[in-house]
């Protein structure tokens, strides 16, 4: 956290849990100029644990940090916490989202699944571009597929033309999509 921190009053909150350094200090940058008060975390663990201390608005969230599913873990047990499940969540990812205008945006993923040519995918991120709703349909280690409902994606490396404007949104909403 830097330092000029303490002295934002009502700023709203961001976490950030990366476990890149460089991704942090710049979306850290982008977020402080423009009046946001900025915490973040290196993995998972870290960030429950900020989380729980720091009540954030909003959280970012690396899809890989120590393990391929460290990001996808995070969303989920913030998810399932009741101080949290109102809480906006992106996730930070270079793989492909797809996109779909049927507002279950579960339903989609699971249809996916059932694709030959999309069956054997370990993730599958979905974002229905109508309502905004959007999710991550993956593989765990023991074959079971796992959904956690998120609020949307950020391409890496990381645009602030498109950051601001969607955290900016999330934030005027006060009430996330989590969709299931």
């Amino acid at each position: 956290m830097n330092p000029r921190n303490n002295s934002i009053m009502n700023a709203q909150k961001i976490l950030i849990v990366d476990d890149d350094v460089d991704i942090i200090n710049v979306i850290s940058t982008i977020l402080e100029n423009e009046g946001y008060e900025v915490f973040s975390a290196n993995n998972k663990d870290e960030g429950l644990k900020l989380a729980r201390e720091i009540n954030p608005d909003l959280a970012i969230l690396d899809v890989m940090m120590t393990t391929h599913y460290e990001g996808f873990e995070l969303a989920e047990a913030l998810v399932n916490e009741d101080e949290f499940k109102n809480m906006p969540i992106l996730m930070q990812t270079s793989m492909e989202v797809f996109t779909t205008t049927k507002e279950s945006v579960r339903e989609m993923a699971r249809e996916f699944r059932q694709d030959p040519k999309y069956k054997e995918l370990q993730v599958i991120l979905m974002k229905d571009i109508v309502s905004g709703k959007a999710g991550v349909d993956y593989r765990t280690d023991d074959g079971n597929n796992t959904w956690v409902p998120v609020d949307g994606f950020l391409k890496k490396p990381v645009d602030s033309k498109k950051l601001l404007p969607e955290i900016k949104a999330l934030l005027g909403k006060k009430v996330s999509f989590h969709a299931n």
